[in-house]
């Protein structure tokens, strides 16, 4: 039976007929595939669009410049080149076989076979092309009957599929999550875990990446109770254990409740041993961001004693506060209400005002604005007029202190 492509808004993309065209789709040449064509069949919103193609990468490149569509060579060296359209980019690859594999990177050769191409994907359900035109779909491994059944399979061989590329390990959870139906196909889980060695040869950026792109998805908590079960990452983030996934878990009933979105890195944060010094250390390692790192170690320090919820927003921002009032189970969630939407305020004063109310220049004008800050927040950030109060009795106070 055919199985077609259902019609979507995306398909109908501003440009997409004139890139359509230019690589000759109407000859069979140019194909969707991947996860569009997964998403589409899925009823989800597809947000990146792949094509594959039996053309030259350079023979694209010429076509698209003729067409006066921007050719940008992202990949061009693995026959990726990414044609940019009015209201985002499109990847085209040349169909590949793969040559040889380290794990790491592969050395391709093009053809013009789509099930050489399609053998050289991870799973069924990523195997899948569509005729832009028809949309009729091409299934060679039965990725369509997988796709039905929620069943994530390796295409072939899961111990060869892994080999050559090591962070299908790390895929193989992340889809499980987002599209299995939880019911783990026990070869290739246990070719996961007698591989998970080989994870300490990727870069740590590749590793963090797709763990992060694991904790964003709606439904992390099995799959991550399976990666420890099976001690997938041990070898690269032995500190993961299993009272980190449960923390997880309960983070996530949080956001749930509170109406607060998912975010990787406030799980991230949970998932590690609560310590901020560690979490750094372990951003570090995962090659964060700066201020990724910096999140994770605000989200896990030590709270302070009677510190309101608007008053930490204050001192630490509003996402480190929220990040902090959903990961503490002692807060109560209506914490949140001050805080959500909040912006903090700045202090609507300045040390010259108090040189101007008598204070002497020096060292205590510092000292003198810190205290007015502090008993602005502890009132709530009141106005500028109750600010000119306290600025007032705090002036009379440290000249008072100094006779």
């Amino acid at each position: 039976m055919t199985v077609l492509l259902p019609d979507a808004d995306w398909r109908h993309r501003p440009g997409l007929d004139g890139l359509l065209a230019a690589l000759d789709a109407a000859a069979g040449k140019a194909r969707y595939v991947g996860g569009a064509v997964r998403d589409a069949l899925l009823g989800l919103p597809v947000n990146d669009l792949d094509i594959a193609t039996s053309l030259d990468p350079h023979d694209v490149v010429h076509r698209l410049k003729a067409a006066g569509i921007k050719a940008v060579p992202t990949g061009i060296d693995h026959g990726t080149i990414t044609a940019v359209l009015s209201d985002g980019p499109v990847e085209i690859t040349t169909l590949r076989r793969d040559v040889s594999t380290d794990g790491r990177r592969a050395t391709i050769a093009y053809t013009e076979d789509w099930r050489e191409d399609a053998a050289r994907r991870d799973f069924t359900i990523n195997a899948l092309y569509a005729d832009p035109l028809t949309g009729e779909i091409s299934d060679f491994f039965g990725g369509l009957t997988d796709l039905e059944a929620r069943q994530l399979r390796f295409i072939g061989d899961a111990t060869a599929r892994i080999a050559e590329d090591h962070l299908r390990i790390l895929r193989y959870f992340r889809f499980l999550a987002r599209y299995g139906d939880n019911e783990v196909d026990s070869v290739a889980y246990d070719a996961c875990v007698a591989a998970a060695n080989s994870l300490m040869a990727l870069s740590r950026e590749r590793i963090a990446d797709e763990l992060l792109k694991l904790l964003g998805v709606s439904a992390p908590v099995h799959a991550l109770r399976l990666m420890v079960d099976g001690g997938i990452l041990v070898p690269v983030l032995p500190e993961v254990v299993m009272a980190g996934v449960d923390r997880v878990e309960r983070l996530m009933a949080r956001e749930a409740e509170s109406g607060v979105g998912g975010s990787a890195l406030r799980r991230l944060a949970v998932l590690l041993p609560h310590d901020p010094v560690l979490a750094d250390q372990i951003g570090a390692r995962l090659k964060l961001s700066n201020k990724a790192r910096k999140r994770l170690m605000t989200a896990l320090e030590p709270g302070v004693d009677g510190e309101t919820p608007r008053a930490l927003a204050y001192r630490v921002g509003v996402e480190g506060a929220i990040d902090r009032l959903l990961i503490d189970v002692g807060q109560p969630l209506d914490a949140l209400a001050g805080v959500i939407g909040w912006t903090p305020p700045s202090l609507p004063i300045g040390g010259g005002a108090l040189i101007a109310r008598g204070l002497q220049p020096g060292p205590d004008v510092a000292k003198a604005l810190h205290e007015v800050q502090r008993l602005w927040v502890a009132e709530d950030f009141p106005d500028a007029a109750r600010v000119g109060e306290l600025a007032d009795q705090t002036v009379s106070k440290f000249q008072r202190a100094r006779q």
